[in-house]
């Protein structure tokens, strides 16, 4: 059996190091923010490149709290791609603005920066790209945009830890990065979290209130915020895992180098990895018309594999509510159909990775 992610396998890589950070925690009797996650912090914004980090929950939390610092709310328009996991579209959601959905680049399946600005209107408070399966989003155009209309960029970053724009790490390109620590990530906890990165100071001291309860002193609130902390035992984790982060991420460069090559002169479409590109490879993405086949086959050769994602967002229930029809974005809809994701962590031998290659050849 080959799984599509052993997380199992990545604890047991390094569980002296995570068991020694955990009983730190545990002795320390400090359980809610404090050194732990002050140090988590400042080493995750000097990896990113940016000023300032800010430990949250988890992602959602994220993507909401960096919403409510930029004050998007009701009555607002926020650009969203069609093609992403709907905690993108939650986000907006739940601060009570409208997602706008914009169709992405079939090559990248990433926003379509030239298609945003169709969908702008007087109300478009801010684009949120998502740097999808680790693939980063093409952010000049978005900037450049954003920057001539007055309006933010928030980027959804849950999938690309380590990944490079144009030769710089993704983390302070836009106004606040959001990102998720969930387990399976690139940088994954034990459990849930997330933080968020940004240059502006002010941004994210809002949202250091907006996670505690919109205080700044005790007792004293000056807002109302929520309860969204990152947890010292999973900030001591993220910091021993941050320190494998590099190696980790040259193995998966060095599978998706793999699938690459051997996979090239099969009937499968490729990932497309622009000149500008240096994706995380959080997942390897394949696509093909008769893809529930090729799953099959996978599966009966004991060879995990996942769809990112069978739905898109508008199509779900949760936005039924906004009457796009199924075929109101076509490229969305035709990915959904047809993407599938093999097993591309680091804990994946060279040796297994060739062997999906050979069950895929015949293809």
């Amino acid at each position: 059996m080959i799984p599509f992610l052993d997380l199992g396998a990545a604890y047991r890589e390094i569980k002296p190091e995570i068991d020694r950070a955990v009983q730190r925690v545990l002795e320390s009797g400090w359980y809610v923010l404090g050194p732990e996650v002050d140090a988590f912090e400042a080493e995750w914004a000097e990896y990113c490149g940016a000023a300032h980090a800010v430990g949250l929950a988890n992602g959602l939390d994220a993507l909401i709290l960096a919403l409510r610092a930029l004050d998007v709310g009701p009555g607002d328009e926020v650009i969203v791609p069609s093609n992403t996991y709907i905690a993108t579209w939650l986000a907006v959601s739940a601060v009570g603005a409208r997602p706008v959905p914009v169709e992405p680049d079939p090559a990248t399946h990433n926003l379509n920066p030239s298609l945003i600005t169709a969908a702008l209107t007087d109300r478009t408070k801010a684009i949120l790209p998502v740097h999808l399966y680790g693939q980063p989003a093409d952010l000049d155009p978005i900037l450049m945009l954003a920057r001539a209309h007055g309006i933010a960029v928030v980027e959804d970053a849950a999938q690309a830890h380590g990944a490079q724009y144009k030769g710089r790490k993704i983390g302070a390109h836009g106004d606040i990065v959001c990102w998720s620590f969930y387990p399976g990530k690139n940088l994954g906890a034990l459990g849930d979290a997330g933080a968020i990165t940004t240059n502006n100071a002010d941004l994210a001291d809002r949202i250091r209130m907006l996670r505690n309860y919109g205080s700044r002193e005790k007792y004293v609130n000056e807002v109302q915020g929520v309860n969204s902390r990152l947890d010292p035992i999973q900030a001591a984790v993220l910091r021993v895992k941050l320190a494998h982060l590099h190696n980790w991420s040259e193995r998966r460069q060095a599978i998706a180098a793999l699938y690459l090559e051997g996979l090239a002169r099969t009937g499968l479409i490729m990932p497309h990895v622009p000149d500008w590109a240096n994706p995380a490879w959080h997942l390897f993405v394949i696509r093909s018309a008769d893809r529930d086949s090729v799953q099959a086959r996978l599966t009966k050769a004991g060879i995990g594999s996942l769809i990112h994602y069978p739905i898109a967002p508008h199509m779900q229930a949760a936005y039924s509510e906004m009457g796009l029809a199924a075929d109101t974005l076509p490229v969305a809809r035709k990915l959904a159909a047809e993407v599938l994701s093999l097993p591309i962590g680091p804990q994946l031998s060279l040796q297994n990775a060739q062997a999906v290659i050979e069950v895929l050849t015949d293809i």
